[in-house]
């Protein structure tokens, strides 16, 4: 691929000006890594810590973890479908489940009626091999064997992470921990 001279010359007369501006002009007010997990600080969202706190960042799609030792953990989540189905503000785990079974909601049966009845744990379950789930009827934080999925809008409301990093979460986040969506 030839670049046209008038390309280069404009890189060449701006290249001065870019190298000019003071480095923190250049850095984004809000602070992502590599994977564009946007930077977060429990105290930001909740006034303690208490049996542990776990931010889910539906823009960034990611889970964050603080135990109560102040123990720190970051984990890629999928996300909603769409912003209808898509809850924000705080809750709490109110129960957790080792090999979840899975049933859809009225909802989800009216969106999608191709949707099975009943599906027992296992391979098939969408809920993976843990599920936690949170004070919002039908809103649970839980695995996946459709490892696509993370990264993506791809749930009816849920938070999803990897079977291995679900079953981490699991050990650690007791009932009670206090759960923002934002």
């Amino acid at each position: 691929m030839t670049l046209p001279r008038r390309t280069l010359l404009l890189t060449a007369l701006a290249a001065p000006a870019l190298l000019a501006t003071p480095l923190r002009a250049q850095v984004p007010s809000t602070r992502s890594n590599i994977s564009s997990f946007a930077m977060q600080d429990w105290r930001d969202h909740f006034d303690s810590i208490g049996k542990g706190v776990i931010l889910a960042d539906l823009t960034s799609r990611a889970v964050h973890y603080w135990a109560p030792d102040g123990t720190y953990r970051l984990y890629p989540s999928s996300i909603p479908l769409t912003e209808e189905l898509t809850r924000r503000g705080y809750t709490e785990i109110v129960r957790k489940r080792v090999d979840p079974d899975w049933r859809p909601t009225a909802d989800m049966l009216r969106r999608d009626p191709s949707l099975p009845a009943y599906v027992p744990p296992g391979p098939e379950c969408p809920l993976g091999t843990r599920a936690m789930y949170l004070s919002w009827p039908a809103y649970i934080i839980h695995g996946t064997h459709d490892t696509r999925k993370i990264g993506r809008p791809s749930s009816s409301g849920c938070v999803g992470l990897y079977n291995e990093h679900v079953e981490e979460l699991f050990t650690m986040a007791q009932v009670g921990t206090k759960v923002r969506l934002f």
